[in-house]
């Protein structure tokens, strides 16, 4: 039997510089590692007439009109900002207080929380698996928050204490909202909810931290290069002012202006299969600019890691085959976590293949 930290093992990163550190330094240029010329151009044009992500609004769901909207949100979209969300304010603006503290520790004290050599829990970077690769231009701490028995022991209990305690609360409501945001969904597609439940009720969350700092050449730089969430639902919670994020619609990208007090949530790969389809995860990536960093956390929601997935079986027909084959949830996020992050390419390696529907 896996104990509970091997079971929590599900990949490695490279150990990585702190950009941080390198961007309290006088640069003029960006280093070459950190020029990305495989990306799409940062700058974009945003006008009065770009399209805006949906905004769904809590308090108005289940009822009919706010659950077609929602419905029509991650279909066509697969964003939405949610405002009146329920999670109480003071408490989200103690955790934002607590994580821009956290990003200013010195450095001695972020060392002691680095990623460990073969995990990519802690300080660093994700996604990096070779030592040639492009790097972007922002620091994450990452970890596993729920179930508490999967956290890792040097990294949980070592936070600053009233982190440590705002984290606690601030991990049970985000569960409770996606769980609730999750019921829904189940109600919009015409599933069975305990489709949904039963995968999702005892499911993992994991947090990204993120620091973006000022870059000295924004249009040549990438905050976190475009990826769709490898995980179940995301709900992101802006730290400051500075906007950063955009989402690929239609071939173009479009800014997202976040919200007083809203939270953007955005599906992800799983959901994309356990719907068949039917919601879309979308690429997406975050920028950095020249004046100030850029701070968020993103706090994913994903199936227990003891399950297995695949689209739910009451919305599989004749008329309706699966589209992605069953997996094991620990077996899916090892084989994410030891490729680099690039556009959906992981969610097409799951796709059953036109041949097999046919049979």
């Amino acid at each position: 039997m896996e104990s509970d930290s091997e079971v929590a093992k599900l990949g490695s990163s490279l150990l990585v510089p702190c950009v941080q550190e390198l961007a309290k330094k006088p640069l003029k240029h960006v280093p070459p590692r950190y020029v990305r010329t495989d990306e799409d151009s940062p700058v974009v044009s945003h006008t009065n007439l770009s399209p805006q992500v949906p905004v769904i609004d809590m308090e108005k769901l289940p009822s009919g009109e706010e659950l077609e909207q929602l419905h029509h949100a991650c279909k066509e979209w697969g964003f939405f900002q949610l405002i009146n969300h329920g999670v109480n304010s003071s408490l989200v603006e103690k955790m934002k207080m607590e994580v821009q503290q956290f990003f200013n520790l010195p450095l001695e004290e972020k060392q002691k929380l680095w990623q460990k050599p073969g995990e990519v829990e802690g300080f660093g970077q994700a996604f990096v698996v070779s030592e040639e690769q492009k790097l972007n231009w922002g620091d994450m701490f990452y970890m596993i928050t729920l179930p508490t028995n999967l956290r890792k022991p040097h990294l949980f209990p070592n936070l600053p204490l009233a982190f440590r305690e705002t984290l606690e609360v601030y991990s049970v409501e985000l569960k409770h909202l996606a769980m609730k945001l999750l019921d829904l969904m189940a109600k919009a597609l015409g599933m069975e909810p305990n489709d949904m439940r039963a995968l999702f009720e005892e499911g993992h969350q994991g947090m990204r931290m993120n620091y973006y700092p000022p870059c000295p050449q924004p249009d040549l730089a990438i905050g976190l290069n475009s990826h769709s969430d490898g995980i179940g639902l995301t709900i992101l919670l802006q730290i400051n002012e500075m906007e950063g994020l955009q989402i690929r619609k239609n071939g173009v990208w479009v800014p997202i202006k976040p919200l007083p007090n809203a939270f953007v949530i955005n599906i992800g790969d799983i959901m994309e299969i356990v719907s068949n389809g039917i919601y879309k995860s979308i690429e997406h990536r975050a920028t950095v600019n020249s004046v100030k960093e850029r701070v968020s956390v993103a706090t994913f929601y994903s199936p227990k890691l003891d399950g297995e997935m695949g689209p739910a079986p009451s919305l599989i027909t004749p008329q309706t085959p699966p589209l992605f084959r069953r997996i094991g949830v620990a077996d899916y996020f090892k084989g994410y976590f030891s490729r680099e992050l690039r556009g959906k390419s992981y969610l097409d390696v799951l796709r059953v293949q036109d041949e097999e529907i046919k049979r």
